[in-house]
């Protein structure tokens, strides 16, 4: 089986177009196919049409998500309940065309146990076509993930063995592209064009791309702790050349040398700030709290990775609608 894992946030307008497509896909494939969509809480409709597409396609499944917790949890999520023998990670914004699927397993069935499908294009706008390479150039050559590929890829094939890997990994601040890559395995990629999105916003803000690139290199790098360390020895030598100046220099270079405190004062709180992420994301693991909570499902789904997660049939059946219990 293949399962297809969608994390959605407000796409009640790309998914029934989405699964038009993906039908097709699937079925000039001749494979055995589940569609696995994550609700991230969404303030749209979405869920509400993952049900109407549940109930008429036994292939399709859905889980609402209890709060908004970002796309990469709703996809670990998702790696907890797929079912088939390789998942395919893919946007809801039918930017990533289910055509490529054949060419995806092709490759898994000659051996690869990850498949990248990197972008020829990317029809975004320039300022994310900017921020992707910053990124993918941060993770190649500061935290040393030179298998990542060099112009991004969020849309891929893992084998299950790799799903199960992943399942051993409890972080919440982790970046799942990261991670596949971390893990190894016989990794290989193939090119597409990236489409233009079909409908809607998209919701990855500033806010979620600063913090995606901080949980990539805190996660996985200690290179921003040492380069804090060598800055503060630079820094140091600084301030003794400055203060040696300021004994023989006249009165009136007081308001530069004044700017140059200023200057590294910043600097020092960047640095501080930097060493606190790492020890805020310590907590936030140390704490354990779960990554995400499931409010609602739709289609049908196997107990027993319930029972397991949430503590029982009964504890999961009393919480939830009777239109969603399985």
């Amino acid at each position: 089986m293949l399962s297809i894992l969608t994390p959605a946030f407000n796409e009640a307008d790309n998914l029934e177009a989405l699964h038009t497509q993906m039908v097709t896909t699937m079925t000039t494939l001749g494979e055995e196919w589940e569609w696995l969509i994550v609700d991230d809480h969404s303030r749209d409709a979405t869920f509400s049409v993952i049900e109407r597409i549940a109930a008429r396609d036994p292939h399709v499944r859905g889980i609402r998500l209890a709060r908004n917790s970002g796309s990469h949890v709703a996809i670990a999520c998702g790696l907890h309940h797929v079912r088939g023998d390789a998942a395919v990670m893919m946007a809801a914004d039918l930017q990533d065309p289910p055509a490529m699927l054949g060419a995806m397993r092709d490759r898994w069935r000659e051996g690869a146990t990850v498949v990248w499908a990197t972008r020829r294009e990317s029809p975004g706008s320039r300022s994310h076509g900017l921020f992707a390479r910053f990124y993918y150039w941060i993770m190649r050559n500061v935290v040393g993930m030179r298998d990542m590929p060099a112009r991004g890829a969020d849309f891929f094939l893992i084998d299950r063995i790799v799903i199960e890997g992943l399942r051993r990994f409890r972080e919440r601040n982790v970046s799942v592209l990261a991670l596949v890559t971390w893990l190894g395995f016989r990794q290989v990629q193939i090119e597409y064009d990236k489409q233009p999105r079909a409908a809607g916003k998209s919701g990855w803000t500033l806010q979620k791309k600063i913090k995606l690139v901080l949980d990539s290199v805190i996660g996985f790098s200690d290179a921003p702790i040492r380069m804090c360390s060598y800055l503060g020895v630079v820094l140091f030598l600084l301030g003794v050349l400055v203060g040696i100046y300021a004994m023989v220099a006249p009165a009136s270079t007081t308001p530069w040398l004044v700017a140059v405190m200023v200057v590294l004062s910043g600097v020092n709180l960047m640095a501080l700030g930097l060493v606190g992420e790492y020890v805020w994301r310590g907590l936030d693991e140390a704490r354990a709290r779960p990554a995400y909570l499931i409010e609602a499902l739709a289609g049908i789904h196997e107990p027993a990775s319930f029972d397991q997660e949430f503590g029982g049939r009964e504890a999961i059946q009393a919480r939830q609608p009777a239109s969603t219990r399985y």
